[in-house]
């Protein structure tokens, strides 16, 4: 396991010059990807064509590289799967937890979960109707929150834009005592620090990989089912591919054992392909080292800009134990100065209403871009470069 990462910069392909600070958002190509995709699509699906299914592994690949993820995620053997979105996942993990909890109707969430996952959680009551709610209380109310009335807890571990990390050994705990299950969201955990779902004895977890996990744009999610549910938990997404036979072709859905279960349509084979590049760079990490290096570049960047940049205001916790591995700065003119940093190829994005945040990977970040980052910030804001009619532009995508 490596924990000298100056070893890995050399595996991710940047632009020269370039500071990405935006790998919480979407990760940097492995240099190792494209070759990797090129020889699935010239090798495999060229040579092999439909034979690939069984021939080069396509079929096992979902639990094949879900076992790859779970030793990032803290999980068990054959506890993870792959394939779909995100948002697929915990809806599956939603219906499940629900129809595992009956005589419960209350689903637990904070303001500061991704909208996608509070939209799920909407969607998901509206059609089971007969007094299925939501309940979004502040994130720092949430462990208050849970009481006998909570069928589940569906909770983002790390806050998309602050970058606030929730204890999730201690929700876990409490939800456990009032007789509620948990869903984990590790959009922004996986990868950036070490989780430990079996050890806090989480129930439901599920992420996206393009982000830490550098699977690429619409890389494939995963979903974490503890194995004592496994058995349990039915999804109401039945697929085929969570068929127990799926050539079979019943007309009458069977489950699949274990969490091969929650599989639902046919796996992203060229995605899988990009994803287990960069798990070859992954299985090469000390998940401590990486926390280790990862507070100390984000508390050598609220240091700087703090002394430098006086207007911006830490929105991310101080507390490093309180952290994700990226951190946000408020100022009423934020997108302008995002886009004014872009523009000098500091690469970071904003969040609405007045979020500038920033991700720190030290797979391909060091303490050296991390000084040229806020020194061009520094002359951002000094200068009021970020002041003019162009960068106040909205794009498609912040």
């Amino acid at each position: 396991m490596t924990t000298d990462f100056t070893q890995t910069r050399a595996l991710f392909d940047l632009p020269q010059g370039m500071i990405y600070l935006d790998g919480n958002s979407l990760g940097p190509l492995p240099s190792a990807a494209a070759a990797r995709v090129a020889a699935t699509v010239t090798q495999e699906w060229g040579q092999l064509l439909i034979t690939a299914w069984n021939k080069a592994g396509w079929m096992d690949k979902p639990m094949a590289v879900g076992n790859r993820i779970a030793r990032l995620i803290g999980a068990e053997p054959d506890s993870v799967a792959m394939g779909d979105t995100l948002s697929i996942k915990v809806y599956q993990a939603l219906a499940s937890a629900l129809e595992m909890n009956p005589g419960r109707k209350v689903i637990l969430s904070d303001s500061g979960n991704f909208p996608s996952d509070l939209y799920m959680a909407q969607g998901l009551c509206r059609t089971l109707g007969a007094g299925y709610e939501l309940r979004v209380v502040e994130p720092e109310a949430v462990l208050e929150a849970i009481d006998e009335s909570i069928a589940v807890t569906m909770i983002t571990e790390v806050d998309y834009r602050t970058g606030r990390k929730h204890d999730m050994a201690a929700i876990t705990a409490r939800a456990h005592e009032k007789g509620a299950l948990t869903i984990w969201d590790l959009a922004h955990s996986a990868g950036a620090f070490p989780v430990e779902l079996a050890k806090c004895g989480a129930d439901f977890a599920c992420g996206c990989t393009y982000k830490y996990l550098n699977s690429g744009p619409g890389g494939p999610a995963f979903i974490y089912v503890a194995p004592r549910h496994q058995d349990r938990a039915r999804p109401a997404l039945s697929g085929w591919q969570g068929h127990d036979a799926p050539f079979a072709f019943d007309l009458d859905y069977r489950p699949a054992r274990g969490a091969e279960r929650m599989r639902v349509g046919t796996p992203p084979i060229l995605q899988l392909a990009a994803l287990e590049a960069s798990l070859d760079i992954w299985d090469r990490v000390d998940m401590v080292a990486l926390r280790a290096a990862s507070l100390a570049l984000t508390d050598r960047f609220i240091a700087g800009v703090e002394a430098t940049c006086p207007t911006l205001t830490l929105a991310t916790p101080r507390d490093p134990a309180s952290r994700g591995s990226q951190v946000s700065f408020r100022h009423p003119e934020g997108y302008a100065i995002m886009q004014a940093l872009i523009a000098r190829g500091v690469i970071g994005d904003f969040r609405a209403p007045d979020i500038l945040r920033f991700g720190f990977t030290p797979l391909f970040i060091g303490a050296e871009e991390v000084d040229r980052a806020v020194a061009i910030l520094a002359e951002v804001m000094a200068k009021s470069l970020w002041d003019t009619p162009a960068y106040r532009t909205r794009a498609k995508v912040t």
